[in-house]
Formats: structure tokens, sequence, C-alpha cells
């Protein structure tokens, strides 16, 4: 385990054994500017060489991926919201011809007011990484810039790291068992370049960058939308106080964490393994000396 206190953590690649390394380096999504142009997702895929899932129409919404995987090391949600109480508008004039159907009429009466909250989901690279806790081989290790890796030729596939992700993020192919994710682009990074998705995003809904810098800018961006009446903003993973320590991948929403499929309190399952096992450990003392006790007593009589 990285630290015995599963919280702040000024310098995790430090903590990691980098004694020289580069500022820690995440992304900042900001789902407010996201359109659901799936870029990211092309971008990733192609970069790294990640197959397809599938392309399965989920008959739920426009997604097509429904969630990370191995296969999806970026998923761009689309949650269509009823908005209580909004007046839809009147529809625009056109100047286009129109034509009167039998029993037809304009539609108003019956349409609804929705949004579309959309944002592109990816692995958190937490300060404390359940993940790179559990497992057994070094497969998975902090990188100098402060990610998280996996590195599929020592992977052997015991899934263990699957369960220690609090997010759900790190999953396993099918035809091999290995577990797979985001690496942050490793490769680039080590060459000055930013992630293919950050690059390849549109609206810079995603942002790569200094984490600090991130999350002041971050900062500056809620206050924004809260001065101009968007006050439901609010940031996800940012906080170095929260129960993994803070994320290196953090996000903007418009929504409780729930509504994107997130957890809304997230800890990382072995922040209280060092406990369970002193509990356990003094459990088995005293059940040995208790059987030790009833040898001694019995020898006795």
């Amino acid at each position: 385990m990285s630290n015995s206190f599963y919280g702040p953590l000024e310098d995790v690649a430090g903590d990691a054994g980098y004694s020289e390394h580069p500022p820690r380096m995440g992304f900042f999504t900001d789902t407010s500017v996201c359109i659901g142009c799936k870029a990211c997702e092309v971008a990733c895929k192609e970069w790294n060489g990640v197959p397809d899932d599938g392309f399965d129409l989920l008959g739920m919404s426009f997604d097509n991926t429904g969630m990370l995987g191995a296969n999806s090391w970026r998923h761009v949600a689309f949650v269509e919201q009823e908005r209580p109480g909004a007046v839809s508008p009147e529809p625009v004039d056109l100047g286009l011809p129109s034509f009167d159907l039998p029993g037809a009429g304009s539609g108003a009466e019956a349409r609804t007011d929705f949004r579309w909250l959309m944002s592109s989901d990816v692995c958190k690279h937490c300060t404390h990484a359940g993940c790179l806790d559990v497992c057994p081989t070094g497969a998975l290790f902090r990188t100098e810039f402060g990610s998280v890796v996996v590195q599929p030729d020592i992977c052997n596939g015991c899934g263990y790291c699957v369960s220690g992700c609090p997010y759900g993020v790190i999953d396993r192919r099918e035809d091999d068992g290995r577990a797979w994710k985001c690496t942050l682009c490793y490769d680039r990074l080590r060459d000055g370049l930013e992630p293919a998705c950050a690059k390849a995003c549109p609206t810079d809904s995603i942002q790569f960058g200094q984490l600090d810098e991130l999350r002041e800018r971050a900062a500056r961006r809620v206050d924004a939308l809260h001065e101009a009446g968007v006050t439901e903003a609010r940031l996800y993973g940012e906080s170095p106080d929260d129960g993994v320590g803070g994320d290196g991948a953090f996000f903007l929403l418009l929504d409780e964490p729930e509504v994107y499929g997130l957890p809304p309190d997230p800890v990382v399952p072995t922040r209280d393994a060092g406990s369970m096992w002193r509990f356990a450990g003094m459990a088995a003392s005293a059940l040995a000396a208790a059987a030790v006790s009833v040898f001694f007593g019995r020898g006795r009589g």
C-alpha cells in the first residue's frame, strides 16, 4: 500500500519512489461544454489500438457503449433529462411551405422540454488507487506523472484490480482475461504530447495539464457558472480530502454524480485493510490463548 493513511498525499510520484519527476498531470472534464461528439472515444481507440466493443445499440439512448470497460477507455454518457416546469419554445417559422394533414396539429401542446447531460468518463487515476494496492504481480504501477498504468504483459488476469476500483473502471477482456484501462496516454506524455482524447476534443471539454493548475481553473469555472445562474454546477473528484485522496481526473457536473453513473462518495476499498488485519490478528491471538488455556486446563484435570 502506498500510504497507511488514506488522506491527502502531496506527492504521489515521490511516494512511489521517483526522487525526481515532472509535476502531476491529469484531466479536468467540463461537462457543461461537452457536445457528445465522441471524438475522444474514437481518438482513444485509434491511438491506443483499443478494439471495438460490439457497436451495440442499447435501445436506451444515443449512447452505444454504455460504460467504461476493457475495450472502452473513454465513454461519453448521454443523459436525457426532463426539466420540470420548463416552458417549451414555440415553433420557429422558417418560411417553408406547410401542409395541413387531417387531424394534425403543431404538436406544441404535447412537447416536453428536455436537456442533455453529456460527460466523457475515464479512469480517475486516483491518489490512493485500490487497483494498484491489490495487484499481486506488479502489473499496475504509478508513473512519474502520477498516473496509474497496467502492463498487460505482466498481468495474470486474477481480477483483483476489478474489485479494487471504487469507480468500476478497470475491466478484463473476454479473450485473454487480462485487465485494461486508460493509461493517460503514457507513451504520448513521455514524448511531451497531450493525451489523444484531449487533443481531439473540439470544445475543450477535456482539458489536460498540471493537476494543481487544473483544480484552480475548475474552481474559477464553477464560480463563473454560478454567477451566470447555473447554480447546480459542482466539482467531482477534485478534493484531496475525499475517500480516494483526490482524483487525477476530475469533473465539473451539472447534477448529482449518480445521474452520470458516478458513485456519490467513492472510497478506496483497501483503506481499512490495515485495521481489518489488526482485528483479525487480535481475534486469532484470543482464540489461540483460549485453546491453550483449555488444553492445559484439561491436563491438570
